[in-house]
Parts: C-alpha cells; structure tokens; sequence
C-alpha cells in the first residue's frame, strides 16, 4: 500500500479548478493538497476521498492512482528544501510567498544552479511590469512572451537536456499553463520541470492556489521577518518525493527528527519571547538551543545575493546537509555557537 500514489497530471489536466471542485464534492483543499504532495500517503486515505476525485477527475480509479511509480528528486543545492520538500523531477512546484518574502531571490537562485549544471532554463514572461525580475534575467537561457512561444522553445530542445521552465500564476488561473503541460505530455516530452509562482502574493490565502502540485514550498513570515532566508517553512513545505517508497530511510529519518525538533523549538520560543528562557523548563532548555542552531544552520548565502550579502554564494550537497543536521539533532554542536552556525554552507 506504501508505493501508491497519485495521478497528479492527470487531476491537473482533467479538474483545473480542483479547490471549488473538492468544496462542492465536501473534500477539504487542504486534504486533497496532502494527497498530491505525498504528506497524505494515498493508503490512508479515506476511500470516499479517493472515489471523490476520481468522479471529479471523470476517471477510474486504476487511472486515478498510480502504483509502483517511482518519482526522482533534482538535488537544488539548497539545504532546507532538499531536507525538507526535495524538487520532484519532471513535476510542478508551487512557491507561496508573500512579496519580500525572498521567492524571486530563492528561484534566481535555482536558475543559476541548473544553468551551471547544464540545464535549459525558461522563464515566461508576467503581465504587466515587475523590476524585480531582472535579477534573475542572467541565469534564464530563453525569454518567452506566450504559452505557444514556451511550447516551441521546449518541443525544439533536445529531449537529453533536462528544463526547467517558471511561470506566474496568472497563467494558471487562466488554465493555460494546464493545457501546454498537456500539450507537452501528450508529446511525450517529460523532461520538463514546472516553477509557479505568485507575483502578486494572493496565493498564500487560498486553499490550492496552484491546483495539484508535486512540490509545494511555503514561506514564512517569522523566518523572513528576522532575515533567515531562505525562508521556507519546514514543517508545511513538502513534497510527493517525501514517500517512503521514494525517499532514503536515512533521508526520511533525519527529515522527520529535524521538523519534531522545530516544531517544538517554535513552540517554546513563543513562551521564551514573552517571558525569557527561564519560562521553559530545565529539561527542555537542550531542545530550544538545539532547534535554534538547526534553524540557524539552515540559512544559507546564495550566488545571486553576494552584491547584496557580501557572503560568498554556497551549494551543499544534500549528504552534506544530512550529516550537519544529524550531528546538530545528536548533540555533537551543542558546543557551538548559534552565530556560528549562521550563514554558513557545511559546517566542517
């Protein structure tokens, strides 16, 4: 029952508005986001939920849920996503931010890895005006002014090259991004990587603003307001790569001790705001420090920030971040400092 998933392409192709779907059928969006990621595990789901989106989705449940898939993550180079809400290959990410919230210097970021790492990187051009973009124009290979001139740059690339392709989300509120995505599957074209983002920050108040996602990486307000960037939630990013059948055991093991850990690190640092640390008990004092320092060590330089950071730009593999954020969970820094562990890359 563990390596079910599913059919994430096929609810985006066949029910675009999946949120005002799910309402009327009496599914919560939440829910229906959990099952798409994999946060849900589709074995646990209730049997009416799935039947529900099969109806929805017009489709049979042997459609409906795939079994046996196997869904590859792209390592990004960025510790709290590949810990957290690793990058689904070939799939679509949602990015739920408000504005100044670091999601354009985040996906900057990205582009500028994979176009040093041999990928071809697209970026549909937004409605309207927004300077804030141009930052990222040195690391985007091809500009495209419509959803036809993104589906011949991506027919016309060689299927080896693996792409990467951002849109806004007006473009999925449109539909539009739905249909070249068929159009690309239909193709037989599955090399394609899907970045959405919202310009204008209303995604963060809707219940799937995206639709069905592989990927979905929440920002934070608290993280972005005390300059802890990248500002990705750990506890309600994630991922459908994050299935156990998908996922290494060591990787899934530090991944659920490190969100136990913050969950409860934010929960004392509420009371130790209010009243000092001597408002927590002596026994959970080990906790807070140590989930102060894996929130601090999650913080990272990057590249397209040097001119604004003066730290040099950092890449950490994903082995890298586990064996950090192991050392951390097991004591071996409680001898460090949180600065120290600041706006570094790997600890050694």
């Amino acid at each position: 029952m563990d390596n079910l998933k599913l059919n994430v392409s096929l609810l985006r192709q066949r029910v675009p508005n999946l949120t005002s779907a799910a309402k009327s059928v009496g599914l919560r969006p939440a829910t229906v986001s959990n099952l798409c990621t994999g946060k849900i595990p589709v074995g646990r789901a209730e049997v009416r939920t799935i039947a529900a989106l099969a109806s929805l989705a017009k489709c049979s449940l042997d459609e409906l849920i795939l079994r046996g898939e196997r869904v590859d993550m792209i390592e990004t180079g960025i510790k709290p996503l590949d810990l957290f809400a690793p990058l689904a290959k070939g799939g679509t990410v949602g990015l739920v931010a408000r504005p100044g919230m670091g999601q354009l210097v985040l996906l900057g970021e990205l582009f500028h890895h994979f176009k040093a790492g041999g990928y071809v990187t697209i970026l549909l051009k937004p409605e309207g005006e927004y300077p804030e973009l141009q930052d990222m124009l040195n690391d985007v290979q091809r500009v495209a002014n419509s959803i036809e001139e993104t589906y011949s740059i991506v027919a016309n690339t060689s299927r080896e090259k693996e792409i990467v392709f951002a849109a806004d989300r007006e473009h999925v509120l449109t539909g539009k991004i739905y249909d070249l995505q068929e159009r690309i599957q239909q193709e037989g074209i599955e090399n394609v990587t899907t970045f959405l983002v919202d310009l204008k920050g209303a995604a963060v108040d809707e219940d799937l603003p995206y639709g069905p996602l592989e990927t979905l990486w929440y920002f934070d307000a608290d993280l972005a307001a005390r300059h802890m960037f990248p500002a990705v939630n750990p506890l309600y990013s994630t991922s459908s790569v994050l299935e156990g059948v998908h996922l290494d055991q060591h990787h899934l093991s530090v991944q659920q001790r490190a969100q136990k850990l913050l969950r409860r690190y934010r929960e004392l640092r509420s009371l130790v705001q209010v009243r000092g640390l001597q408002a927590i008990p002596a026994s959970e004092t080990e906790v807070y420090e140590r989930g102060e320092r894996l929130e601090a060590y999650l913080t990272q330089p990057f590249y397209v920030a040097e001119a604004y950071t003066r730290l040099q730009g950092e890449r950490v593999s994903l082995l890298e971040t586990l064996d950090d954020v192991q050392a951390i969970l097991n004591g071996s820094m409680d001898h460090r400092s949180v600065e120290s562990l600041s706006w570094i890359g790997t600890i050694k």
